[in-house]
């Protein structure tokens, strides 16, 4: 497959403050890790341009915009949600902001002019920030201007599963009430964690009723679990909905030592899903995929080698889970870590999971069966439900 990698070293200007949890020292660190394994060799990346206003107008008021770029001359903005502690003020945001909103719509672009059938983009996958307001470490949200830019440039259906810790929020509201998009999010229950949406109830609004699906898990819901769960809802969703190109946003911050959540996946939990995402794309999306990053907050020793296996799997340079980690990301990243730094590219993790066949004691079931019972029927599937 024809693979598009987006990356410019500007990106890294998107640091909200020097100790804020989302650090681009992640993404620096992947993008080494990658090229020491020989995950990007031959690959000559794609420089975005920043996202001129009219495309961030897809999905934000232009009055927000204005606020973006006044607040590091007037200080904090409490309407727009600027200069919080999730959202700091910084000099240049609104550049580097729409920097990372141009790269996702590059890699839209790539995939829709016919230059290639796979593209990523890890600086992406803000799926926090509103039509209105910053949201959740998220000032544009690119995931929804690159869907927004896809559906005028020929895309009429397009499926977006979201695979963060946290709920895609964001771009649930901007496509609540439009048919032609399907937002999927697996997610930790919004009982236990921020943003407090992303319920099984949550469907969508009108004519779009069941194009809006929410999958929560609780906490410490580990790889098995996980992608029993995933596989006992997604597909056959996609499926039903016959999407022309898959997104994803694939926030790390599902790994069991983020500090910022409580699912339990490993680096071997979310090399499956990368896998698991690829083959959907292949098998209900004509091979068309849009991977953007997202979420993650343990900066050494979990998002770089998941990020790095998500380079790999779409690229189909799959690596060995058992890979060593070569000497010189190992030395480069002890300058950055007081915590021991990974050997090898797996946590010995088991990802093999029991297929959906009706309800059981395993602990996601009853969350399982909640979402098919509240979505299935709605696109004439069958929530097999075996309870009384």
């Amino acid at each position: 497959m024809r693979t598009t990698v987006v990356w410019d070293e500007a990106l890294l200007a998107y640091k909200l403050s020097s100790d804020h949890p989302l650090h681009p020292v992640r993404l620096d660190l992947t993008m080494r890790l990658a090229r020491s394994l020989g995950v990007l060799e031959g690959i000559e990346p794609l420089i975005p341009d920043p996202a001129p206003d009219a495309e961030l107008e897809r999905v934000h008021v232009a009055s927000y915009l204005e606020a973006v770029r006044r607040a590091p001359r007037e200080g904090d903005d409490p309407v727009h949600q600027l200069g919080t502690m999730d959202n700091p003020i910084f000099e240049g945001m609104h550049d580097a902001a729409a920097l990372v909103a141009g790269g996702s719509i590059a890699a839209a672009r790539e995939i829709a002019e016919g230059r290639a059938d796979r593209a990523v983009n890890l600086s992406g996958g803000l799926h926090h920030a509103m039509r209105d307001h910053a949201w959740g470490f998220c000032i544009y949200n690119d995931c929804a201007i690159a869907i927004s830019w896809l559906l005028d440039h020929g895309y009429t259906r397009i499926a977006y599963l979201d695979t963060d810790v946290h709920h895609g929020d964001g771009v649930q509201a901007a496509f609540v009430d439009d048919p032609r998009v399907l937002t999927v999010s697996v997610h930790q229950h919004p009982r236990t964690l921020w943003p407090g949406t992303g319920f099984a109830s949550e469907l969508g609004e009108g004519a779009a009723a069941g194009t809006a699906v929410n999958l929560p898990l609780p906490p410490g819901t580990r790889d098995r679990e996980w992608l029993r769960a995933f596989h006992a809802v997604v597909p056959g969703l996609l499926r039903a909905f016959e999407p022309q190109i898959l997104v994803t946003q694939c926030g790390a911050d599902t790994h069991h030592e983020d500090p910022l959540a409580e699912l339990a996946l490993s680096v071997d939990g979310h090399r499956a899903i990368y896998r698991a995402c690829r083959d959907l794309a292949a098998e209900y999306a004509g091979g068309k995929w849009l991977a953007l990053g997202g979420g993650g907050y343990n900066l050494v020793r979990g998002v770089p080698r998941s990020w790095t296996h998500l380079l790999a799997t779409v690229l189909d340079r799959d690596l060995d889970p058992q890979r060593p980690i070569p000497a010189s990301w190992t030395s480069y990243a002890a300058e950055l870590s007081t915590r021991p730094l990974p050997t090898s590219m797996t946590e010995d993790s088991p990802t093999d999971w029991t297929p959906w066949g009706g309800y059981t004691e395993i602990d996601v079931d009853r969350f399982v069966l909640e979402t098919r019972r509240a979505v299935f029927p709605l696109h004439g599937l069958e929530p097999q439900n075996v309870l009384d």
